[in-house]
């Protein structure tokens, strides 16, 4: 006989709990880095102070972060379904395949009107490569775990083969495409504070942070505030209650999985027409994975993942500083701490959710 969910508040859910998954993460981790013959205190404060400690170290983390926005949002939307989209990789691949064919073709139209189209058509073929495996999914009851890993591997194979083969810049070889025109780019958010009077650093953060915050709220809408969100939810929590209600699970199963391939394509906007200004190959850094254990400890709400994603980009910026600062701290070791706080923040979180329900439930029945 199952044990019953344990049932916390929201906010202890959200926020509590993922951070004390975290402490203990840090925890464990600075056990680690004492058998070295590390100070786990010095390497803590370094850390933070490599990603929090200056306008520049911001600039950094939040730039990481956007792309684990991306990817955690396009994970939560197809958790809510009852999918497990791990395909992010592929369709964020797909994305920059989309934003590039847009750039370098459409370069004699205006930034206004290049830039918008650029991120639609990223967002389209993200869409694009999720449409197959969820129609396999809907249709002929192929697993999505599998084909979205399939179709990670035909991302990479197909984008080595083009740069290679046929959009590679001439002359090159490097496997990348020429540059992009300057209407396409997306502007560095230090240049636009500091054309608002707010001087700041020079860092790789541009506006498509903004466009992550913005996707993060709309997907709260879409999700808790639509009828379409309330399908997919009725969906991802019981198909069969959904056949009851006449909720159509194939199509639901679709859409839900377009919307997450799309947000994953937009991965594309911060790091190809934001950053790189050309497409290269493995742009992605691993995001896609990286946006499954973001959803996982942001609990697939979206303020949870602007959190997780967050935290995420202070162990990526941060390690880098601690790894150049203590040599003996590789990059390795930074892997090892995300390690740590996928694993208890989702195998291990019954260890505080459990003592915390108990601890919610003396107070409610005093």
């Amino acid at each position: 006989m199952s044990a019953a969910p344990i049932e916390l508040p929201r906010w202890v859910d959200l926020v509590l709990v993922p951070m004390l998954a975290v402490v203990a993460a840090f925890f464990v981790a600075g056990l680690v880095v004492l058998a070295i013959g590390e100070n786990p205190l010095q390497a803590t404060a370094l850390l933070l102070r490599g990603a929090l400690g200056s306008g520049e170290g911001i600039g950094f983390t939040l730039y990481y972060a956007t792309n684990f926005i991306f990817t955690g949002l396009a994970v939560a939307v197809a958790y809510h379904a009852g999918l497990f989209n791990i395909g992010g990789e592929g369709q964020a691949t797909l994305g920059g395949l989309g934003a590039a064919l847009v750039c370098l073709n459409l370069e004699g139209l205006p930034g206004w009107l290049l830039a918008p189209l650029g991120i639609l058509a990223s967002a389209a073929f993200g869409a694009a490569w999720a449409l197959i495996p969820a129609y396999l999914q809907a249709k002929r009851g192929s697993h999505i775990v599998i084909t979205t890993i399939m179709f990670n591997m035909l991302a990479s194979a197909l984008i080595v083969y083009l740069l290679v083969n046929v959009m590679g810049r001439a002359g090159s070889m490097a496997p990348e495409t020429r540059p992009f025109p300057a209407a396409s780019h997306i502007p560095f958010m230090h240049v636009v504070l500091q054309g608002l009077g707010f001087p700041v650093p020079a860092s790789p953060l541009n506006l498509s942070f903004v466009l992550a915050l913005a996707m993060a709220v709309l997907m709260w809408v879409v999700i808790w505030r639509t009828r379409l969100g309330y399908a997919i939810r009725t969906v991802g929590a019981n198909p069969t209650a959904a056949v009851y209600a006449g909720i159509p699970i194939a199509r639901i199963t679709v859409i839900a999985m377009l919307i997450s391939g799309a947000l994953a394509g937009l991965v594309a906007v911060n790091e190809i027409m934001g950053v790189q200004e050309r497409l290269l190959l493995e742009f992605t850094a691993g995001a896609g994975f990286i946006g499954i254990a973001v959803a996982l400890m942001g609990r697939s709400h979206p303020l949870g993942i602007v959190l997780a994603s967050i935290l995420f980009g202070v162990l990526y910026q941060g390690g880098t500083e601690l790894a150049f600062e203590r040599p003996a701290i590789t990059r390795d070791m930074i892997v090892t701490i995300s390690g740590l706080v996928i694993l208890f923040a989702g195998a291990l979180d019954g260890i505080f959710r459990r003592p915390l329900a108990q601890f919610f439930a003396r107070r409610k029945g005093a």
